[in-house]
C-alpha cells in the first residue's frame, strides 16, 4: 500500500503541499495550528486532494491556520456528502470491519412512544455468547431505562458506547411501560459472525430458506457459503435473505453473497455485478492500464456452493444500507425477479477507502500520527445496467411493518416481513400458530444501531489493489 502511495499519488501529494504553502492561499485571522495538527491536516489535504471523488469541488483552505483536524476535514466536504469519516482510532476502526469490537452484543431501535411520552430501547436481535446473551435479552425486549435514568435522546446512546451500563428493563402494563428488573452489563471484545441465523420453513409444497445477515464481513464469508450449502443440501426451492438492520461493510462480501444466488450462467460467466466511478484522475489512470479490479466487481465464479436462482427475495427497511443496496441493485439486472419486502432502504450508493498517514506522508511523520485515518467518499456505484444515484433508497415492492413492540424470533414464519414473503412465495396466507404479546402504542423510531461504528460500516469500504507494474 506504502508503494502504490508513494509511486502513483506523487503528483498528488506534491500538488498538495504546493498548494497549501501557496502564498496566493488564504490566511485566515486567527493562531497557526500546532506542529502536530498541521500534519494531521497536511495528511487530510494530500488525500482528500488525490481520492476525494469531489476532489475538484473543494473549498481552497490554508490548513496551516486549521486548529482542529476534524473541524477542517469536515469543511471539505462537498455539500451532499453525508457519509466520509475521519477518526483519530484507526485500530478500532478498522477491527470494526472484521466484526471485532467491543460491544453489549445487541442490536438496538429507539422509539419515542408518544402516546405515553417516554423513549424506550427495544432490542432487534441478539448475537450468541455476547453479554447481552448470557444475561438473557432476547428480540422484542424493552429497555426503559440506563444506569437509574429514563432513557432520553441525549443519553440513549449509552446502551451502545459505554462499557457498563444497567438497564432497566420495561414491562407494558395497560396503557403505560413500567420498570421491572435492572440488569448489569459489561461489555466485551467480541468476534461477531455476521451469518446470524437461518431457518428453511416449508409451506403449501416449497421450501423456503431464511438467511439472517447482520454485516457484509470479509472474514466470514466460509459461514455464508456454509449456510448456503445448508440449503442446497436440504433441497431449498426459494430464497429469503433478510437485511433489514444491515449496515453494509465490505464490497468483497457483496460479491460472494451475490455470487450465491445468482444464475449458474451469470455466475460461472463472471459478469459485472457492479461498476466503480472514481474522481477524473484515478477514472483515468484504471482505465488507461486496465485494471478492471479497480473499476468493476465481477460474479465470483470460484465460490463453492451456488444456488442458481432466478427470484430472490430480500427484506429490507430504513437501515438497509450499503453494500445491502449494491447486492439488490447489482442482482436485478441477472434475475427474473429481485423482490424487496419490508420498507425503503437507506439510499447508499457511494464508497469510500480507508487512507492513512504512511500514504502520503514521510516515515517519522507517518508513525507519529499514526492514530489517524480518513474514510472518504472515493466511488460511485452503479449496476450493469447503469442504475446509479439511489440516494432515496429502494422502495419495497412488498410494504410491510416491522414492529417490535410484538416481535417473533428472527426466522419464525409469522414475524410480519417474513410472513409477507412466504405469503407472495406461495400464494399461500401463514396461518399464526402462535401469538407475540400485543402491545399497542403510537410510536417514532428516532435511531437505531448495534455500535459507535455503524457510520462507518455504511461506507461500503473497497479494497486498494497494487497497480500492475
Amino acid at each position: 500500500m506504502k508503494n502504490l502511495a508513494r509511486t502513483t499519488l506523487l503528483l498528488f501529494v506534491a500538488v498538495a503541499v504546493f498548494t497549501a504553502c501557496s502564498k496566493d492561499d488564504p490566511t485566515p485571522d486567527g493562531p497557526e495550528a500546532s506542529e502536530y495538527t498541521k500534519k494531521v491536516n497536511r495528511f487530510i489535504k494530500a488525500a482528500m486532494d488525490d481520492k476525494y471523488f469531489w476532489n475538484e469541488d473543494m473549498p481552497n483552505l490554508n490548513y496551516n491556520y486549521e486548529t482542529d483536524s476534524k473541524e477542517y476535514f469536515y469543511k471539505l466536504l462537498d455539500e451532499d456528502d453525508r457519509f466520509s469519516w475521519i477518526t483519530d482510532d484507526v485500530q478500532e476502526l478498522l477491527a470494526s470491519f472484521e466484526g471485532n469490537e467491543k460491544s453489549f452484543g445487541w442490536s438496538l431501535a429507539f422509539y419515542n412512544i408518544t402516546d405515553i411520552g417516554k423513549i424506550v430501547a427495544i432490542v432487534e436481535f441478539v448475537y450468541p455468547e455476547t453479554p447481552a446473551s448470557a444475561a438473557g435479552f432476547k428480540r422484542g425486549d424493552i429497555i426503559l431505562k440506563v444506569n437509574g435514568s429514563s432513557l432520553s435522546e441525549s443519553n440513549y446512546k449509552d446502551l451502545l458506547n459505554l462499557d457498563q451500563v444497567d438497564a432497566t428493563v420495561g414491562v407494558p402494563s395497560e396503557n403505560d411501560i413500567v420498570a421491572d428488573t435492572t440488569i448489569r452489563l459489561i461489555s466485551d471484545q467480541l468476534s461477531l459472525n455476521p451469518v446470524l441465523t437461518t431457518n428453511v420453513v416449508e409451506h403449501d409444497g416449497r421450501k423456503i430458506g431464511y438467511l439472517f445477515y447482520a454485516q457484509f464481513i470479509t472474514n466470514y464469508d466460509n459461514d455464508l457459503g456454509a449456510a448456503f450449502q445448508s440449503f442446497i443440501s436440504q433441497n431449498v426451492t426459494d430464497l429469503v435473505v433478510d437485511l433489514r438492520y444491515n449496515p453494509g461493510g465490505m464490497t468483497e462480501s457483496v460479491r460472494y453473497l451475490a455470487s450465491c444466488i445468482a444464475p449458474l450462467d451469470v455466475v460461472s460467466s463472471g459478469e459485472v455485478l457492479v461498476k466503480k466511478m472514481w474522481n477524473r484522475y484515478w477514472q483515468e489512470y484504471w482505465t488507461d492500464r486496465q485494471i478492471m479490479s479497480q473499476l468493476v466487481l465481477y460474479f465470483k465464479s470460484d465460490v463453492p456452493s451456488k444456488m442458481g436462482l432466478d427470484r430472490v427475495y430480500f427484506l429490507t427497511g430504513p437501515y438497509t444500507a450499503s453494500s445491502s443496496e449494491l447486492t439488490i441493485t447489482g442482482l436485478k439486472p441477472y434475475m427474473d425477479e429481485v423482490i424487496t419486502v419490508g420498507d425503503t432502504t437507506y439510499g447508499k450508493f457511494v464508497g469510500s477507502q480507508t487512507l492513512v498517514p504512511e500514504m502520503y506522508l514521510n516515515d517519522a511523520d507517518a508513525q507519529e500520527i499514526s492514530n489517524w485515518a480518513l474514510q472518504p467518499i472515493v466511488v460511485r456505484f452503479a449496476n450493469s445496467a447503469g442504475v446509479t444515484d439511489f440516494e432515496n433508497g429502494f422502495a419495497p415492492d412488498i410494504l410491510a411493518d416491522d414492529n417490535l413492540l410484538n416481535a417473533f424470533p428472527l426466522g419464525d414464519k409469522n414475524d410480519p416481513l417474513f410472513k409477507a414473503a412466504i405469503e407472495d412465495i406461495t400464494g399461500t396466507p401463514v396461518v399464526a400458530m402462535k401469538s407475540a404479546p400485543k402491545v399497542s402504542f403510537n410510536y417514532k423510531m428516532i435511531d437505531r444501531g448495534f455500535s459507535r461504528f455503524d457510520e462507518n460500516k455504511r461506507l461500503a469500504p473497497i479494497k486498494l489493489e497494487e497497480p500492475e507494474k
